[in-house]
């Protein structure tokens, strides 16, 4: 299973830094996780974005989703569509209103609405509590504390697993879903502080103390603000966990 970092920015795309976006691969399955603000971009650097089978949304907020208005475009428009080579709809997973969501987002205005659903574009399915499976991988999708409906996710395959906060604060389901990962891939989007408000965010030091608590193999951090001290960040997980890591645009891991 491999892991390629798209962008890794917090909240909104950095200098030159997209926002959140990931691909995981195996057994020749492309699967995106996110496509926020600037990953077309960084897709399109690193493969045909056609090579995606299917696209996993963790939750609808901007960074995270931004992107696949542009990623319509590519798909309905593009001059020389390699079909029927690959399916025409791109199997898309999200919250339970992902559909309308995405739909709104890429239309202007209600008579464009009234006849583009994105349905010609993309296949939308919903993240359950039942586990599920996308190409070769299984898939558990558990509700975390954000302030929009959002899911952290366990990715397993060839008997490694992932694990992928998303967005949220802490919350009882955390541990459960990073419980003795090969890799948590965690949020860290500021420095710790009691004036940071609960169920939006983990500080970098509650990514480090889950991952020393879940018992994982590898600590990645990811999704710091364009506005918050990196190093700050990794230093407060690093307490906890002390081989955190920070990873960067267009870094890979194997696992």
């Amino acid at each position: 299973m491999r892991l390629t970092i798209l962008g890794c920015c917090g909240s909104i795309p950095g200098p030159n830094a997209a926002a959140s976006g990931y691909l995981i691969e195996a057994d020749g399955f492309v699967l995106g996780l996110e496509l926020g603000n600037g990953t077309l971009a960084g897709l399109q650097a690193l493969r045909d974005p056609f090579d995606l089978d299917a696209l996993i949304l963790s939750h609808l907020h901007p960074d995270h989703c931004a992107d696949v208005s542009a990623l319509t475009v590519l798909r309905r428009y593009h001059p020389a569509l390699p079909y029927p080579a690959r399916p025409r709809r791109l199997p898309v997973y999200g919250p339970s209103d992902v559909h309308e969501r995405l739909a709104y987002a890429y239309a202007a205005n209600e008579e464009e609405r009234a006849t583009t659903d994105l349905s010609d574009v993309f296949a939308f399915d919903v993240l359950r509590a039942e586990p599920m499976e996308i190409g070769p991988f299984g898939i558990t999708a558990v509700p975390v504390d954000h302030p929009t409906p959002a899911f952290g996710l366990r990715i397993a395959h060839g008997g490694k697993t992932l694990a992928y906060t998303g967005d949220t604060g802490v919350c009882d389901t955390l541990t459960d879903l990073a419980a003795g990962a090969d890799v948590l891939l965690s949020e860290a989007s500021w420095t710790d502080s009691p004036e940071r408000p609960a169920g939006v965010h983990l500080s970098g030091k509650e990514a480090g103390e889950l991952g020393r608590k879940a018992g994982v193999g590898r600590l990645l951090l990811t999704h710091v603000a364009p506005w918050t001290d990196r190093d700050a960040v990794l230093a407060e997980a690093a307490v906890a966990f002390p081989a955190a890591e920070l990873v960067e645009q267009g870094a890979v891991y194997d696992l």
